[in-house]
């Protein structure tokens, strides 16, 4: 049986690094579990800190902000195993009540969002039978929490390249001011989540056939509240679950038989989410 090889991006902390060790510990002498992030030292500080595994764990740079890291790892990966079997996309640049959406939604967006789509145009042609891609989003991802009047911006994207575009829209209106005065939430992370889960089943939409076939599984995912320092600036995590916890319920995903109904949506505690509200 070929190895397995799996990849979390944004993996120095929190719940990317609880991935990593779950994936590593359930996964098999012979695979390889790659945690990258975009600090060397991090890197290093991240994967020495790990418990015994019994796969293999390697630490990589990767900032997915960085078109030329994302695709020269990409390059690297597929010349030394000839694809990959799984990977979570985790990587997230994390904003606070304090911060002026419009002097951090350039940075904010190439991480969380075109970061994502980086992360999906280079890696998703590398994965092989079977493989998962699964996008770490959030139950804001889903239109409900939109305005009514927005929902056209993210729904039926047929391309990431559009699903880009509509992001880019969103954003120039964050940083010139005129998204405030509008439908806009004033809540970047809400209209960025829709972006990465619409990501997704533009992606989806493309793959399905192939994918069916091949048994390969593309969909977000939602982890739910954590208790993270991030976290509780904004709520009472007090009692919410650590990321090792909220990292259990994604773990079957990447490593338990394909449920069909999951592809290209989606998905918390092992339940669909809707996409679009209730009518």
């Amino acid at each position: 049986m070929t190895s397995r090889i799996a990849l979390v991006t944004g993996a120095t902390q929190g719940l990317g690094t609880a991935l990593v060790a779950g994936l590593a510990q359930r996964m098999d002498p012979a695979d390889t579990v790659y945690l990258t992030g975009r600090d060397a030292a991090r890197v290093g500080t991240a994967v020495s800190s790990l418990p015994v595994t019994s796969a293999e764990v390697r630490g990589e740079v990767l900032d997915v902000s960085d078109p030329d890291s994302v695709t020269r790892l990409a390059a690297e990966l597929n010349d030394r195993h000839g694809g990959i079997d799984i990977l979570f996309n985790n990587a997230v640049m994390r904003v606070g009540p304090d911060d002026d959406p419009r002097a951090i939604v350039e940075e904010y967006t190439q991480v969380n969002n075109f970061g994502t789509t980086r992360v999906m145009r280079a890696f998703a042609p590398l994965l092989r039978e079977g493989g998962r891609l699964l996008v770490v989003a959030s139950s804001l991802g889903s239109l409900k929490f939109l305005a009514p009047v927005l929902h056209d911006r993210f729904d039926g994207l047929s391309s990431l390249d559009a699903v880009d575009a509509a992001t880019a829209a969103w954003r120039d209106q964050v940083r010139d001011g005129s998204a405030r005065a509008g439908a806009w939430p004033g809540f970047v992370n809400i209209p960025s989540k829709i972006a990465q889960v619409a990501a997704v089943r533009a992606l989806a939409a493309e793959r399905r056939p192939r994918d069916t076939e091949r048994g390969i599984l593309l969909a977000s995912v939602c982890p739910g509240m954590m208790n993270t320092p991030t976290s509780a600036l904004w709520w009472d995590v007090s009692d919410a679950p650590t990321p090792e916890q909220a990292a259990d319920p994604l773990l079957p995903l990447a490593l338990d038989p394909i449920k069909p109904e999951h592809y290209g949506e989606l998905i918390r505690d092992g339940a669909v989410l809707p996409w679009r509200p209730a009518t």
